[in-house]
């Protein structure tokens, strides 16, 4: 798993690329607070070497809860920059700092 921050000069925002190994997945999405945890809001694309990748603009200066969705599973991402305990999922959240 691998996360990626590129942050813009021009603009406030922070170019986030996302990606996850997952060889046998057939769908991989990245939801959370950015999205509102919609797990159709944010797909990542399969590559030939089996990772998903996606990469989501988001404002810099704040912080992220988010997880991924692999074929239905929440998984964090153990590169997340901390971790939260989120009571209405009752379990720990990975977050993103920008």
């Amino acid at each position: 798993m691998a996360i990626r921050k590129q942050y813009l000069k021009s603009k406030p925002v922070c170019k986030v690329t996302f990606a996850i190994e997952a060889e046998e997945a057939q769908n991989v999405s990245v939801v959370g607070s950015f999205n509102e945890w919609n797990t159709e809001a944010t797909q990542l694309t399969k590559l030939k070497n089996g990772t998903f990748k996606g990469t989501v603009d988001l404002e810099k200066d704040n912080s992220y809860e988010f997880r991924y969705v692999v074929d239905g599973t929440y998984v964090n991402d153990e590169q997340a920059d901390a971790f939260q305990w989120n009571e209405f999922a009752a379990a720990e959240n990975g977050v993103l700092n920008l």
